[in-house]
Parts: structure tokens; C-alpha cells; sequence
């Protein structure tokens, strides 16, 4: 197939894009590195992805690593999985983050859904993070010790993180609507020493009390030493005791102390993000520190154009990957705004364009479905000032064409419109925008910098215009050191390497165009995306079929030709029951306090039975596939399936509900 759209949507003014600092970058190379970079940006990513060790030295250079020891070659090796970067070098991202955030000016801009808003300036922000690093070393925590928190996206987090990496620990979050089952299972894989607990947060004009959660919680987690208590929402201190020591932020977090950033080698675990868990536990994903620092600073100092000055505010929970970037914000010298609440509050939805006009926020992030829900409803965020804002980015699921123009009526056809592909297994970005480059409707610019991308078929050949599966086919510093809990890096390899050995198969559908951009076509895998929100089916199976009146569950989600996602959830009823409107409230009920309240199903339907493998595995990827159309033959051969005609009936239902549509 070939791309519809041979004309830009938008195009990059010269004089702003000649000022940006993926230009300077460029220039930079050229003279300092000897680059053959010419003044477009084809050429930069050209020689970002044949010449890895000049492009990320130069990144090393130009960003000034403050490195306590020097690195001896960039890629010492270069294989996947297992590339060896910047053998020799130690650092600490901590000290970057801090280091050129001016001190009296706001580092951080916590934001809620009721329009209140506090500041965080830098010397307050360094301040906080040695105390709470003084009080954790005093619980024990050291060098490879695990943190964790459960917490919503406001300062205490990033405070918490920033404490924890400059120790040399490992960092990891997720947000208060998991059920406390589902936080433990991701951090009971870490054995954690000290947990941080928020007593609750906010959502759509209500406050979710937590503290029983966060004891639940800390039950679960019997290697703790310690759980610092976070007075977030002003609720009392639980009666009941801690399984530890439980220590209120004020006392952890407001000490005077000096912040001493413990240098780590390069390949030194920085945190862990968590897989959705389709399939069994979620998996434990390990990035390091050198990696996130110069694969943050590429995206967010190059594409993204930030620096001192600038203000972000990109609406995320803690568990998205999207919040690792927005903290790493702070690397650029810019301002972070952390945001707890509803992206579009009943009472005032428009009022993240309210915020970022009030806080004259430069670059605002969200997701396809906000921007097709302000369309839908009709919500014009030109009604506050956003003069201050050059782009808009956009990630979480494929944006389609139809939220391109609205974007441009609303917000002005200077302001660029940056649709991003990329995921939590390398915490950044595999194509997106840049300051330098034209937008097509419906598609990303161009890979970034650094990535080596390709559309590959069957076979594992590269294809041009035509539908391929999105490859990266040389390393990159920021793909995962390993698997939590994988010794000999088997679940690793087979996560990424299994389909074409030696080249990261990534789980997207893309098509790679002859004019150099890239189009997604969705996840080529069962995760459940909603909002940008990614959570495990088996998440939802779990609490599901615990009820009596469900025999089995089978979840779906399913992304449509005009930008909507369908998610369905499929349940084959115990004898007796019956699924009426009662039930269907109750298993509602149930994924919102058991799972998650992100992910409560479009439809709960009956059907006669879930399809297998002749192993016993649900068969998520072939059911989704049948919903949105693909033939029977091209999905899953029946006679692999413990029933076949159950084959056949999944693709009736969706024939059935694409003419109810049309």
C-alpha cells in the first residue's frame, strides 16, 4: 500500500527550526565530529544510525556528561541483546537532573484536578531529594536496594525517585487505582527495603482514600524495613499498624542535609518499569542509568527542543513510561509540571488547556483519545491563552488523521503537532518529530535520532509502503539491561529477538513511507491500551473469573478505522447464572477496585465459550484480529484451536458489530 498524503500538513517555520537545538546539534557534529549532516534532517539521522559511536559521543559531548570516571570506547560491543555502552564510565542521574535547574525558579509545578497549584524550585527540589536520600540510607538502603512507590503523579514521586537513584538504588512506581494485588505483584519481584505511600489521590471529583490499600500493601511485602508515609490528601493516619517502621514524610523528606550522588557505572540499574502483564506477572523491565540519561536527553533536549525557560505538562499516571519522561525533563533545565487527576474532570473538562494557559506551559503531551474526546464534545481550548505553546505531543496509541486538523483549527497552524511511537520496554521513543521536520495527517515524521527503524516482513525483510512489523535492527543505549528475575536472559530474548534473531521485533504494526515517516497501525499484541494506559488482560481475567457467576473471561481491546478503541469483554457464564444488567454492574465493579478503574469494558458480552490453543493459551491476538476484520484464514488456522467453530463465531461478531457501525 502507499500513503494517501504527499503534501505536509505542516511545515516547520525556517527561521524557528534554524534556531532550535537539533540544528545546533547538527552543526555541532559537523564541526566537532567531523558529521556528514547537512541542514535537513534526513542527513542527521543518517549518520545517527550508521555511525553509533560518533553520533552517541557526540551526545555524551554536547550534553557535557559530568562523569566521575571517563568512559574508554562507546560501544564496546555491539550485539542484541547484550550491547556494551560506555564500558569504564560512572555517573549518577541525579546529579544531572539537579545540576542546571536555576535555584529560585520553579523545578517542579504540582497541579491537581481542582485548579490549585504549588511550586517546587530547584534549591527546594535538591533540598527535599537529600533529605528523603539521608533518611532512606539511615532504613538501610544502599547501592542495588530496591524503593518503590505507590503514588500518584505529584512531587512526592519524583522527590522519591530522585532520593532513591542518587543512593544507587532502584527505583520503581505505580499509580493508586492498582488494587493492592496488582501493585504487589510487581514489587514483591523486587524484595524491596522501604515503600512510599500516598494516603490517597484525586479523580473526577473524588478523593480515592488509599491508606488501607497502602497497608494491604505493605503486608504483601515482607522484606520491607520501612514505609515513608505521604500525606497527600490531608486524610488521618491509619490506626492500624505497619508490618515495619512507618515514617511521615515531613520527618523523612525535611531534615537539612548535603546530597551526595553515588557514582554508579554506566549500566547500573536505575529503576524498573513494569510489562502489562498479559500473559502471567508482569515482567520487571531493568533500564540503566548512562542509557536513560543520553537516550532522555536526545528526546527531550533534540526532538522535544526543551530547555531552560521551557514547561512541560504531559498528562500521565506514574506507572506509564510517559512519567520517567516527564521527570527527566528536569535533565534539560526545564520545568515539569506534575498533574493528579482527571485528564478531562466531569465539571471542567477543558481544564488541562486552563492550566497550561495559567502556567504558560510550552509543551503539552496527552494522548489520541483526549484530543478526540475534545473534538467529540466539543471543547475549544482556544478559549484560554495558549500563545506560549509551540507543540503538542501525542502518544499512548496511533493518533489518527482525523485529530489532525482539529489540532491546527484549535491551536493555531504555527503550533506543530508531535505524534510519538515508542514504548516502556526502551522508555523513549522509536519515531516521532523534531523541530526540523514536516508533518503528514495521519503519520510520524521521521525515526528518531539514533534509531535504526524498519518495517519488516515475514521473512524479515525491510518494506517501503507497505505493512511490516517495527523492527530496530542496530542497539540502542536505553533498550532494557535485562528481565528482573531472568538469569540466563531467556524471557529477554524471547520478549524481543524470538522472530528475527539479532534484530528487536517491538510488537507495533507500522508502515515505513517512501517519504521517510512512519505510520502505526496499532500493537501487533494483546496489551490493553486505554488512554495510554496499559494494563495486562490477564489483570482483568484475574478478578473476573473469581466472581461465581463466570465460568471464564476473554478481554479485548481493539483499535478502530476512526480513532475509537473498542474494548470488550467476553464472559462464558457458570451454570445458572445469568448475565443480567445486576451482573454486568457487579463485574464493572469488580475491574474497578480489583484492577483498575482505566479499564472497565465498552460491552460485557455472553458468548458460548473462550478459544484456545491446544496448549490451553487464550487466544487474545487471533480474537482481536478477527474483531477488526483481518480473514480467518490470515489469523490463526483452525485446527491449532481446542474449538475450531469458536474461530468462526468471534469473526461473526465482529462482521456483526462493523455493519451495526456503518
Amino acid at each position: 500500500m502507499t500513503t494517501p498524503y504527499t503534501e505536509p500538513f505542516w511545515t516547520p517555520d525556517p527561521e524557528t527550526a534554524a534556531s532550535s537545538r537539533i540544528v545546533d546539534f547538527a552543526r555541532w557534529a559537523a564541526r566537532h565530529r567531523g558529521a556528514d549532516t547537512g541542514p535537513d534532517y534526513a542527513s542527521l539521522h543518517r549518520w545517527s544510525v550508521t555511525d553509533l559511536e560518533g553520533f552517541w559521543g557526540a551526545v555524551w559531548e554536547y550534553f557535557d556528561i559530568d562523569a566521575n570516571s571517563p568512559y574508554e570506547r562507546v560501544l564496546a560491543e555491539e550485539r542484541m541483546p547484550g550491547a556494551r555502552w560506555f564500558t569504564g564510565a560512572t555517573l549518577n542521574y541525579t546529579h544531572h537532573a539537579l545540576r542546571n535547574l536555576p535555584p529560585d525558579q520553579p523545578a517542579v509545578i504540582a497541579l491537581d484536578e481542582t485548579g490549585a497549584a504549588y511550586e517546587v524550585t530547584g534549591d527546594a527540589l535538591r533540598a527535599q531529594v537529600a533529605s528523603l536520600a539521608a533518611t532512606f540510607r539511615e532504613l538501610g538502603v544502599g547501592t542495588g536496594d530496591r524503593v518503590v512507590g505507590y503514588l500518584p503523579n505529584s512531587p512526592h514521586a519524583v522527590v522519591a525517585f530522585l532520593a532513591a537513584a542518587s543512593l544507587g538504588a532502584v527505583w520503581s512506581v505505580c499509580g493508586q487505582d492498582y488494587a493492592p494485588q496488582a501493585a504487589a505483584d510487581r514489587f514483591a519481584q523486587l524484595e524491596p527495603t522501604v515503600l512510599i505511600a500516598a494516603d490517597g489521590y484525586r479523580f473526577n471529583g473524588t478523593t480515592h482514600d488509599r491508606r488501607e490499600a497502602a497497608l494491604e500493601l505493605a503486608r504483601g511485602l515482607p522484606t520491607l524495613k520501612a514505609t515513608v508515609l505521604v500525606d497527600h490528601m490531608g486524610l488521618p493516619r491509619p490506626d492500624r499498624p505497619f508490618p515495619a517502621l512507618a515514617v511521615p514524610w515531613e520527618d523523612a523528606a525535611t531534615r537539612v542535609e548535603q546530597l551526595a550522588c553515588a557514582p554508579v557505572p554506566f549500566d547500573h540499574p536505575l529503576w524498573v518499569v513494569f510489562s502489562s502483564g498479559t500473559t502471567g506477572l508482569p515482567k520487571g523491565i531493568v533500564h540503566g542509568h548512562g542509557g536513560v540519561l543520553l537516550e532522555h536527553l536526545k528526546t527531550l533536549g533534540l526532538h522535544s527542543d526543551l530547555g531552560p525557560g521551557d514547561r512541560l505538562l504531559w498528562y500521565t499516571t506514574t506507572h506509564w513510561m510517559m512519567w520517567n519522561l516527564v521527570v527527566s525533563t528536569l535533565l534539560t533545565g526545564a520545568t515539569t509540571c506534575t498533574y493528579d487527576g482527571s485528564p478531562a474532570p466531569l465539571e471542567r473538562p477543558d481544564l488541562l488547556w486552563e492550566l497550561a494557559s495559567r502556567h504558560r506551559v510550552t509543551l503539552f503531551g496527552t494522548s489520541p483519545q483526549y484530543l478526540l474526546g475534545m473534538a467529540k464534545f466539543g471543547i475549544d481550548p482556544a478559549v484560554h491563552d495558549l500563545s506560549a505553546i509551540r507543540a503538542i505531543g501525542c502518544t499512548g496509541s496511533a493518533l489518527p488523521a482525523s485529530a489532525y486538523p482539529w489540532v491546527r483549527d484549535h491551536l493555531g497552524p504555527g503550533v506543530q503537532l508531535a505524534s510519538i511511537s515508542g514504548g516502556t520496554d526502551v522508555v523513549s521513543g522509536f519515531a516521532g518529530s523534531a523541530p526540523n521536520t514536516p508533518v503528514w495527517t495521519g503519520e510520524l515524521s521521521a525515526p528518531h535520532l539514533g534509531v535504526s527503524l524498519a518495517a519488516h516482513d515475514t521473512e524479515g525483510f525491510p518494506v517501503v509502503d507497505r505493512v511490516g512489523e517495527l523492527v530496530v535492527t542496530r542497539p540502542m543505549p536505553s533498550m532494557p539491561l535485562s528481565f528482573w528475575n531472568d538469569p540466563d536472559g531467556s524471557r529477554y530474548h524471547d520478549a524481543y529477538f524470538s522472530a528475527y534473531p539479532g534484530v528487536w521485533r517491538h510488537g507495533d504494526w507500522i508502515t515505513v513511507t517512501g517519504h521517510g515517516s512512519v505510520i502505526v497501525h496499532g500493537r501487533s499484541d494483546s496489551t490493553l491500551n486505554r488512554n495510554g494506559v496499559r494494563l495486562g488482560s490477564a489483570d482483568i481475567h484475574d478478578v473476573v473469573e473469581r466472581l461465581p457467576e463466570i465460568a471464564e473471561a476473554l478481554v479485548i481491546g481493539a483499535e478502530e478505522p476512526d480513532g475509537g478503541y473498542w474494548m470488550p469483554l467476553f464472559v462464558v457464564l457458570a451454570a445458572g447464572a445469568v448475565l443480567d444488567d445486576a451482573l454486568r454492574a457487579k463485574i464493572r465493579d469488580a475491574i474497578r477496585t480489583g484492577a483498575s478503574p482505566r479499564h472497565v469494558p465498552d460491552e460485557i458480552l455472553q458468548v458460548p465459550a473462550v478459544p484456545h490453543t491446544r496448549t490451553g493459551k487464550k487466544l487474545e491476538v487471533p480474537v482481536k484480529r478477527l474483531l477488526q476484520g483481518a480473514p480467518v484464514e490470515q489469523v490463526v488456522n483452525p485446527a491449532a484451536v481446542d474449538a475450531p467453530d469458536l474461530v468462526h463465531y468471534y469473526a461473526r461478531l465482529g462482521e456483526k458489530r462493523r455493519k451495526r457501525r456503518m
